[in-house]
């Protein structure tokens, strides 16, 4: 494939595999090697999973990695379409076959499945969610596989307010800080890399105070530009078109609430009950996103971002009639990546070694030239 045309699948950032080359750091060497990564690998996970439910109230659930696609539960990434499920027939036998789809995230599942387990407010389930999404750009911190903790928990009609986004978010701050702490001490060849630690407490910003701040950067330059300043922050109302005319990033209509009103700690109107956390990569040298959440839509909400984005034709759907319908409890979720989450913690170059996939052959070239050992 082209350069042109791998840009123009991309979108802004990375694009082309020179340019992956020059942000893969040179003289790099892990701090572990691959068995004592696995070991890591393995403590970090146990310590989140169980902390994680510890925080929010969470208990573990089985969660599927093919769905009908009549279904609606299918997370399509953003708004214009252009990131497609894989789909395929199943049931050898059958008249006319299920079309079925593999995931792409669990988001809008997680929703449903709370009324399936009874889940009553404060309660909530995390998965150990796995998924393929076959349209991104492959490069250090992007995969066609996907391993996240999706969680997700029944919320009151009082609960969806900025002050509860925050204080939730804070709790799985608390847990990705102590993983850290965590891991260090248990491998101690990861103090004595020097790499420095994430900061006790996160920075919490609007979409429209980083445009404020740096109005002629397009968005990623505009997160590398605040993370500068702050190594660590969670970026409130991600889907909402900016005063540019453009949202901060695109995000789905159907799941997380970025249309309802809110306001900045000055007082300045804004809004959106969703966000991301960001941090620095001391590694790369680069932004690292950690996770995406959101208190989630209402019926009300649910009709208003679909009529901006002008897909009411969701409507007609049973995940999306059951929330016109109140058949499905208030909520607020999110995914915290896996191997994005490990690939920090430890200390680590790239996605490859701390998760096993497909890679193309010359960025296996390159990782191999930078003394980056991709697992197989």
């Amino acid at each position: 494939m082209s350069s042109t045309k791998v840009a123009d699948l991309a979108g802004p950032g990375i694009s082309t595999y020179e340019e992956v080359e020059k942000i893969l750091p040179t003289g790099y060497a892990s701090p572990l090697d691959p068995k004592e990564t696995q070991f890591a690998i393995h403590a970090l996970k146990r310590y989140i999973e169980d902390n994680l439910c510890k925080e929010l109230n969470l208990f573990h659930v089985e969660v599927p990695l093919i769905v009908s696609r009549d279904s609606g539960v299918n997370d399509y990434l953003d708004r214009d379409g252009s990131r497609t499920p894989i789909e395929f027939p199943c049931g050898l036998g059958l008249e006319r076959r299920i079309d079925a789809q593999v995931v792409q995230a669990a988001t809008k599942w997680k929703r449903m499945a709370l009324r399936q387990f009874a889940c009553k407010p404060g309660e909530g389930i995390c998965t150990d969610m796995r998924a393929v999404r076959k349209d991104y750009f492959l490069d250090h911190d992007h995969s066609a596989y996907v391993d996240q903790w999706d969680w997700e928990r029944v919320i009151t009609p009082n609960e969806r307010t900025l002050a509860y986004l925050k204080d939730t978010v804070c709790k799985i701050w608390k847990v990705i800080k102590g993983a850290e702490t965590h891991v260090r001490d248990a491998f101690p060849k990861l103090k004595r890399t020097g790499a420095p630690e994430l900061p006790d407490e996160l920075t919490f910003l609007h979409a429209e105070e980083i445009l404020d701040a740096y109005p002629d950067m397009p968005r990623k330059q505009r997160e590398t530009a605040i993370l500068q300043k702050h190594p660590a922050v969670f970026i409130i109302g991600i889907g909402w078109v900016l005063k540019d005319g453009y949202p901060h990033e695109m995000r789905a209509a159907d799941y997380d609430d970025w249309v309802t009103p809110t306001v900045s700690a000055d007082g300045r109107p804004m809004h959106g009950l969703n966000g991301d956390i960001l941090v620095w990569n001391s590694i790369t040298k680069r932004r690292h996103e950690l996770t995406s959440m959101g208190i989630r839509v209402t019926k009300e909400t649910l009709r208003e971002q679909l009529e901006i984005t002008r897909q009411l034709d969701f409507l007609r759907l049973p995940y999306h009639q059951a929330i016109l319908n109140d058949e499905i409890p208030l909520s607020i979720g999110g995914g915290i990546g896996q191997s994005r989450t490990a690939m920090l913690l430890l200390q680590k170059a790239h996605l490859g070694e701390v998760s096993v996939t497909v890679w193309p052959k010359e960025l296996n070239r390159i990782c191999h030239k930078k003394n980056i050992h991709v697992l197989e």
